[in-house]
């Protein structure tokens, strides 16, 4: 087989780099805006959600799975959109309520992951927490480019907060049973999440 009929194999995880790149850009862009308002960030940021899509399909469908895609692609998530709410607090477009919640769910599940990892448990994506991703990225795509006092946009993203939500609690429970049936250190357990 070529060298250039492998690299299909690189497009997944170099969509998702691309994902990491664009973070400081769409911060760049979100700190220069008025008023947590601006079509050149809801641009960035819906560009971002587009490879979120494209990546995980791709990968699917050529069967390109990798290791680092299953751990980087959620993260990247987590950094852009953990960042929007973030700068969208700041500038007065969320309440802190939804900072407290987003935040507080990442840091659990992060933890959560770092403690049930070294014992040997697989993890993979499940629909639930792709879904709340999805929603996420929607509703905070669309409070960049509405103006304030715009409602529909915030009913959408609390949509999608109590989906991510329920996404934490079903990780919450398969680690807890995953480690239960757990007989021994070599023994493996697929725990799906999002986190």
């Amino acid at each position: 087989m070529s060298s250039g009929s492998r690299a299909y194999r690189y497009v997944p995880n170099a969509l998702t780099a691309l994902r990491f790149a664009l973070v400081p850009v769409f911060i760049v862009l979100m700190v220069q805006a008025t008023g947590g308002h601006s079509w050149a960030a809801g641009i960035v940021f819906a560009v971002a959600a587009l490879t979120d899509q494209i990546d995980g399909a791709l990968a699917r469908r050529w069967h390109v799975e990798s290791e680092f895609g299953k751990y980087a692609d959620p993260l990247a998530d987590r950094l852009m959109i953990d960042s929007a709410i973030l700068l969208l607090y700041l500038a007065g477009r969320l309440p802190w309520p939804a900072l407290v919640i987003v935040f507080g769910r990442d840091v659990v599940l992060i933890t959560g992951a770092r403690f049930v990892k070294p014992r040997g448990y697989d993890f993979s994506v499940n629909l639930l927490g792709k879904t709340a991703t999805w929603v996420l990225y929607l509703a905070v795509a669309c409070v960049i480019v509405t103006t304030e006092g715009t409602r529909w946009p915030l009913v959408l993203f609390w949509v999608g907060v109590g989906l991510a939500i329920a996404a934490a609690a079903v990780y919450a429970v398969g680690a807890w049973r995953a480690l239960g049936r757990s007989s021994g250190p070599g023994r493996k357990s697929q725990v799906e999440v999002d986190p």
